[in-house]
């Protein structure tokens, strides 16, 4: 009897362990998923959405935003992250109970582009430039249902915005999106976190003409409440200024 019993004993414990080990597996690998989306409110009906990808062996953030209108929902560029293109349309219609109408993407690269022909396939109406598009045909690159080929006001239910070409940086076709009223710049990747310790990416910059382009933003963009760069942290309004500072240390160091 003794035997038995520690031998159910045993197995219990076994059994207990096992199960244990299950749940903060589970939990961990959820935690993970979790994180490769993560949506945070910015302000009002604004929400940036982050994913995540590698450069150059490095796990680097992507920023893209979204704004929840009375009409539907309108998403500023498509995640780096593959896997995350319908995660993200989910959550988004989980958390507001809507679906997103728009989408319109700032830059040929892959980062902003990656999920437009997913998104086209869902009926959301997907934009880039005309620039962008002829660019995207050249480099084989995801392409929008839809061009514009001037600076353009979109409107979707009570908000509406402008797109804006200020001319060649990150990218020759980089524009940037401008919420007059509510005083929000979506930068892309032309407009660098205050956490960027250099230009980053250069393969197809415009290093030369980089700080004329921002000036033109700091002349049509008065008094930003929000920036949003493309990468890394998009809590401080020093965001477009730090751009402008780290494209005059690259030309000065580089005697462009």
């Amino acid at each position: 009897m003794k035997n038995n019993l520690f031998i159910k004993t045993l197995r219990l414990r076994k059994l207990t362990t096992t199960l244990v080990l299950l749940f903060f597996l589970t939990k961990t690998f959820g935690q993970a998923e979790k994180s490769r989306l993560q949506i945070s409110h910015l302000t009002d009906n604004f929400y940036i959405y982050t994913t995540f990808n590698y450069y150059k062996e490095t796990l680097i953030p992507a920023n893209g935003m979204y704004l929840v209108t009375d009409s539907g929902v309108i998403m500023f560029d498509t995640p780096w992250d593959t896997s995350q293109f319908q995660p993200l349309l989910d959550s988004i219609k989980l958390k507001h109970d809507k679906i997103v109408k728009i989408c319109i993407a700032t830059h040929s690269h892959e980062d902003r582009t990656g999920g437009l022909e997913y998104y086209k396939q869902k009926g959301i109406r997907t934009y880039t430039s005309q620039q962008t598009d002829q660019i995207c045909i050249a480099t084989n690159q995801k392409r929008a249902e839809y061009t514009f080929q001037k600076d353009t006001v979109f409107t979707l239910g009570q908000y509406s915005f402008q797109t804006y070409y200020a001319g060649p940086g990150h990218t020759p076709d980089n524009i940037i999106i401008w919420f007059e009223i509510e005083k929000i710049l979506y930068g892309g990747c032309l407009i660098k976190s205050i956490e960027a310790k250099n230009l980053g990416n250069l393969n197809d910059a415009n290093v030369k003409e980089w700080d004329s382009t921002i000036l033109n933003i700091q002349n049509k963009c008065k008094n930003p409440k929000f920036i949003i760069p493309g990468h890394q942290k998009w809590t401080s309004i020093k965001s477009v200024s730090h751009t402008l500072k780290l494209v005059n240390h690259y030309k000065k160091q580089n005697k462009l």
